[in-house]
């Protein structure tokens, strides 16, 4: 069989538009960030854990640095005096960022309304997915990377989200 004719891109003509490309590689590259103070953390490793799998979703890469993740996962009960902490740390993550509120602590305080707990993180960074449960079970996380996953095809390459959010801590 005579292959010399044969060219694969000689005659194709690829045209797509850039975010779509840019989405696809983001999509399955997410780098969490994890900010685990509670038993939320402990299912999140579960996640991570060979059973679970996250990986599998392309999210494996944890990083332990806010200047390498653009997934910011809240696992637990986040105090007063973490919250500048947590502010801080979403500043410092690079844009497009996305925020996920693991369990009823950090949704919506949990059980905890006291004078210590911020009662939901949504008060200083803007959260993107909501899990509830408490704690959630690994598979609630799962859907939550598929559903920023399934935002992330919709969004537009090159663009700051989040620029009308003013929580809390926010410079007025």
């Amino acid at each position: 069989m005579d292959l010399s004719n044969t060219h694969l891109l000689d005659d194709a003509i690829v045209t797509t538009k850039i975010d779509a490309v840019v989405n696809w590689g983001r999509e399955a590259s997410l780098w969490p960030f994890v900010f685990g103070t509670a038993c939320c953390a402990i299912e999140f490793m579960a996640t991570a854990a060979s059973r679970y799998d996250i990986s599998r979703f392309g999210a494996e890469v944890l990083r332990f640095s806010p200047r390498h993740a653009d997934l910011l996962v809240v696992a637990g009960t986040v105090s007063h005096k973490q919250a500048p902490i947590l502010k801080q740390i979403y500043d410092q993550m690079p844009e497009p960022k996305w925020v996920v509120a693991m369990g009823a602590c950090a949704s919506t305080g949990g059980f905890y309304d006291n004078y210590t707990t911020l009662q939901g993180i949504d008060e200083i960074v803007p959260v993107d997915v909501y899990i509830a449960g408490c704690p959630p079970r690994p598979e609630a996380l799962i859907d939550a990377v598929l559903d920023i996953q399934r935002k992330l095809k919709r969004e537009e390459s090159f663009s700051v989200k989040h620029t009308d959010y003013k929580g809390k801590l926010d410079d007025v």
